[in-house]
């Protein structure tokens, strides 16, 4: 299974972007994907995460009103919406899945643990 994310840039604070990872290789059927993202020298932290089957969704605090994320199923794709950006919002943006329904939703996926599957990471910079 491969994780191609992409639509990183450079962005004014207030700005907007959209995201995508589009998930691809032999049969899979994802339970949940997500995105996570990385400041330079800190920990990889997690912004958001949706289960496949009903669209459900879990965002982190920083995070919830500005950033929005779908799918497609039939793309297997997942999209971040971000809206309202700050400088604090600057990092890698990894997006991650996995085919494991053993955890109890959310909790697991709002987790590193949680997943699987790594896709290679997008640069978001917002300047202020």
């Amino acid at each position: 299974v491969q994780l191609q994310a992409c639509g990183g840039g450079l962005v004014q604070a207030g700005g907007s972007l959209r995201l995508s990872c589009a998930a691809s290789g032999r049969t899979f059927s994802s339970y949940a994907m997500g995105w996570f993202r990385q400041a330079p020298g800190k920990e990889r932290q997690f912004a958001v995460s949706i289960r496949w089957s009903d669209g459900d969704t879990y965002y982190a605090d920083s995070v919830k009103g500005r950033f929005t994320i779908s799918r497609d199923n039939a793309k297997n794709t997942v999209y971040l919406q971000m809206n309202s950006l700050k400088p604090e919002d600057t990092g890698v943006y990894y997006c991650a899945a996995t085919t494991y329904s053993g955890f109890i939703w959310p909790y697991r996926y709002a987790h590193r643990t949680g997943f699987d599957y790594w896709g290679q990471g997008t640069q978001v910079t917002v300047s202020s």
